[in-house]
């Protein structure tokens, strides 16, 4: 007679489960960042973020001034009065020339700030002078008057120059304008910028009468 298995009230016990396992997660090299990581990628970032404001700012301000029309210079009058070469080689001279500024552009005004006019013959640096400072507004025209009366020493290639030019009495002189002008647009103002107006010109020399024979000219703007 077989002995009886005593009573497991019903439940079954298999072999024993094992618990589950945990992970536990340990930090990397890679993961995260350091110190000097961090630092050197939030200094970048502000670096970026300046970058595209002043660019956002930039490209603001060129389509608002866009449109502009630009300033046209010409020289209306010159009278040259004097012009003789003593025989020391001496340029004696005596220039008065109309330069007028037209705005075309209906919203944009402009501050010229600092002009400085200067006179030149064959690269020889006649005279200068400062005008006054003034704000031309929408759509004028405005006339500088500027007299140079001095002397200056000729040599070499200059005096060659001179002497051919003697003959026909028409001579090459050069006005320029040195500017710091800002462009104004309701209440936005450019920073101060620093044209150089550049007239070449071919002036008669005559008595100082109101028959010249001068052909107006117009001049060349560079930024």
């Amino acid at each position: 007679m077989s002995e009886k298995q005593p009573q497991l009230n019903g439940a079954y016990y298999g072999p024993a489960v094992p618990p589950p396992t945990k992970h536990y997660h340990r930090p990397g090299r890679g993961s995260g960042c350091g110190g000097c990581c961090c630092l050197f990628t939030f200094l970048l970032k502000i670096i970026l973020s300046i970058v595209v404001i002043v660019g956002l700012a930039a490209l603001i301000v060129w389509l608002i001034f866009r449109p502009i029309n630009p300033i046209k210079f010409h020289v209306t009058d010159a009278q040259l009065t004097e012009f003789n070469l003593t025989s020391n080689n001496n340029l004696q001279y005596k220039l008065a020339v109309n330069i007028t500024i037209r705005n075309p552009n209906k919203k944009i005004g402009i501050y010229y700030d600092r002009i400085e006019a200067r006179a030149y013959y064959e690269n020889q640096r006649l005279a200068s002078q400062m005008l006054t400072p003034f704000y031309q507004g929408h759509k004028t025209t405005s006339v500088l008057s500027s007299t140079f009366d001095g002397q200056q020493i000729l040599l070499g290639e200059d005096l060659q120059d001179f002497n051919q030019e003697k003959t026909s009495g028409i001579y090459s002189v050069d006005v320029k304008l040195y500017l710091k002008i800002r462009f104004k647009l309701g209440k936005i103002k450019t920073p101060k910028l620093k044209p150089v107006i550049k007239c070449e010109l071919k002036v008669p020399l005559n008595s100082g009468d109101s028959t010249s024979n001068f052909t107006a000219t117009k001049c060349e703007v560079d930024f």
